[in-house]
Parts: C-alpha cells; structure tokens; sequence
C-alpha cells in the first residue's frame, strides 16, 4: 500500500464507530462505542483543521463521559426476594 492517508482512515473509523454507536440498544454500550467514535473524529478535525468538527466532536464526547459517570454513580436497584 502505498500513500496510505492514515488521517482519512481515522476519518472512516470515527464514522464507523458512531454509526455502530447509535445502533446499540444498551445506552451504556452506546456511549461508550459514542465516545470512543467521537474522540477519534475530535483529533481527525484537529487533524485536517477542521475545527467545527473537532469542537463539536470534543462536546459530545464530554456529554458521552458526563452521562456516563452519572449511571455509573446511580445508586444500583435492590433485587427483591423471591419468597418475598
């Protein structure tokens, strides 16, 4: 392979991972695959200069990770007995 643009496979990994992101039925799954998708595509517009891109990106990951942190902080439900 010769002139292999490694910026513009970031650039289709990063949409991959959100397109695979948004077809999750867990949201925990779903931010995580969005996140990781999302920083790829932060530092593919920082990049290309794309500055748009990498901003907007850079936000939704912080809303990906903020979300996060709020269900991993949730006081976890008590299961009930079955005899009960």
């Amino acid at each position: 392979m010769e002139n292999v643009n490694w910026i513009e496979i970031l650039g289709y990994v990063a949409s991959v991972m959100v397109a695979i992101s948004l077809m999750m039925k867990d949201i925990i799954l779903l931010r995580w695959i969005n996140f990781v998708g999302c920083g790829l595509f932060a530092a593919y517009g920082y990049a290309i200069d794309a500055w748009p891109v990498a901003g907007m990106n850079a936000f939704v990951a912080g809303i990906n990770i903020y979300h996060l942190v709020k269900i991993y902080r949730a006081p976890k439900p008590v299961k009930a007995d079955a005899e009960a």
